[in-house]
């Protein structure tokens, strides 16, 4: 199939073809009909599969022909748990939209930044706004954007907005929404707390579930390495310059060890930056530009980087530090063999972390050899108490994603349609 025959207008699929979009993937295939048919979509589907265009195309088609926005109010609505996912779904709404007969109106709001130049961009309202909730809640308390006309809301990456700890937020925005709109759910796993949220919002859904099959499957190769904690900066070295790889994205535990670990790459020659949460918004996006364009050859990030991030042809991650929640894993290797590419994923495995890793590799259905390069043996056999960065399991006590269940149960469900 190609786009041409998904429904979309000429204008669309000019954009398309210049974003080299010719073959949709499984998952357009599937989203784009149904949304142009104004239905409700609960889609799975893993990272890099596509989604950003099967919800933006029909999107942005469903607005042709309709009053442009005015009065501070928002058509469409689009959540994301971080700031990098906000910019780069606002990215592709306004690379889409750019040969449409209208001017579409796409405005990306998200913290870490003045909230004053927001304020003034909302003056006359948004066809489509892509926000992070606690900025979105901001800018409506200050009253510079109503929710009250939203006719289209999509909630990307549902797990990770929970993870993320918006359960709360989740539940004050769909107050402020009207009953009656098209709702749009993507989410690479459905956990529990996720179910909750479809059943509370979804109406007569139509399901899509993409599963991993060799055609959909990324193209990526996945290693673990049995390596003691205090080698792996050196084996990490040695795996860059063996592959000659122009970037790799290393993921650790804490924002101590990507600053850490970056100072250390530097002193050994490469040129490395470090990313987390507690960065400034225009550090973070400057450390992001600089990977893309490959001026910065390592990035070393927590896991505020596992979902969002789009680099076209990233050859290798490296779980320097396992993450702590199972399903992490998947979203973080899924950072490179996106589009086709092919790409490699490597894990550093020491006796302490081991049992964890036999967890991931349980709870995610694969199981890998453990390499052991000359050079780089472990010393360390014996199990020892997990200490920073070993990934420990998350608990059971109440999460946020429990509270949010409570919290629907409790007087939300009147707000979903």
């Amino acid at each position: 199939m190609l786009f041409s025959e998904l429904g979309l207008s000429p204008e669309l699929l000019q954009a398309t073809a210049e974003a080299d979009y010719v073959t949709p993937t499984p998952v357009q295939v599937a989203v784009i009909p149904a949304i142009l048919q104004g239905l409700d979509v609960r889609a799975r589907a893993q990272t890099g599969s596509g989604k950003t265009a099967a919800f933006a195309l029909p999107m942005l088609q469903r607005l042709l022909g309709r009053p442009a926005a005015n009065d501070r109010r928002v058509g469409g609505l689009v959540l994301v748990p971080t700031r990098e996912l906000a910019s780069q779904v606002g990215e592709s709404f306004r690379a889409f939209s750019r040969y449409l007969p209208q001017p579409i109106k796409v405005l990306t709001v998200f913290g870490g930044v003045s909230i004053n130049p927001q304020m003034m961009a909302l003056r006359g309202g948004a066809d489509i706004v892509v926000a992070t909730p606690g900025r979105l809640l901001d800018l409506a308390d200050h009253n510079a954007l109503r929710l009250s006309a939203v006719n289209t809301l999509v909630l990307d990456e549902a797990d990770r907005l929970l993870d993320e700890g918006f359960a709360d937020e989740l539940t004050r925005v769909l107050a402020l929404l009207p009953d009656r709109r098209q709702n749009l759910l993507f989410s690479a796993t459905f956990p529990p707390a996720v179910q909750s949220l479809a059943e509370l919002l979804l109406r007569e859904p139509v399901r899509i579930d993409i599963a991993e099959t060799a055609e959909t499957s990324p193209d990526i190769q996945q290693r673990a390495i049995a390596v003691d904690p205090e080698r792996r900066t050196q084996l990490l070295r040695h795996l860059i310059e063996h592959h000659g790889w122009k970037r790799t994205l290393v993921f650790v535990a804490t924002k101590y060890a990507t600053e850490h670990i970056a100072l250390k790459l530097q002193r050994l020659g490469f040129t490395a930056a470090a990313l987390h949460g507690e960065l400034s918004q225009g550090v973070r996006t400057g450390a992001l530009a600089d990977f893309k364009a490959e001026r910065t050859q390592v990035l070393i990030a927590t896991d505020v980087a596992a979902r969002g991030i789009d680099v076209t042809e990233l050859p290798a991650v490296v779980n320097f530090d396992l993450p702590r929640s199972t399903d992490d894993y998947l979203h973080r290797i899924g950072r490179t063999g996106r589009a086709g590419a092919h790409g490699v994923a490597v894990s550093f495995v020491s006796a302490a972390t081991e049992a964890h890793f036999r967890l991931i590799e349980k709870r995610n259905r694969f199981r890998l050899q453990r390499e052991r390069l000359p050079g780089f043996e472990p010393i360390a056999t014996a199990p020892a108490l997990a200490g920073p960065g070993a990934g420990g399991v998350k608990g059971k006590r109440k999460s946020k994603k429990d509270k949010f269940r409570e919290a629907a149960s409790r007087g939300t469900r009147g707000a979903g349609h």
